[in-house]
């Protein structure tokens, strides 16, 4: 991973009743960008807390967030992006982050 990738970290309150709608959608949508020749990688976790705050951990090699939007308008993000009013409680959070360092455990 370069430290020049595009890090996107996004917060998703979702809808108690729609959890597992959601998590079907996101998933699906993940599977799909996993495919796209700038992605890198994708974390999604679940807060330890609270069971409907999720949070999406993304990595892209793109050089910029306009250029990343630009390629993104694709349908099935247009289609996951449709639904979000009617399964999260309020808009995603997103935050771009850079990159400073990465540590693994030695294999």
């Amino acid at each position: 991973m370069s430290s020049e990738d595009l890090v996107f970290y996004v917060k998703c309150h979702v809808r108690p009743e729609r959890v597992d709608e959601w998590r079907q959608a996101v998933t699906e949508v993940i599977e799909k960008m996993s495919k796209e020749d700038t992605f890198v990688s994708c974390h999604l976790h679940r807060d330890a807390n609270d069971p409907t705050l999720f949070t999406l951990y993304e990595r892209w090699a793109e050089p910029s967030v306009e250029v990343f939007l630009e390629r993104q308008a694709k349908p099935y993000r247009e289609a996951y992006d449709a639904r979000l009013p009617e399964l999260l409680q309020r808009p995603r959070e997103p935050a771009v982050l850079v990159p400073l360092g990465e540590w693994r455990k030695p294999v």
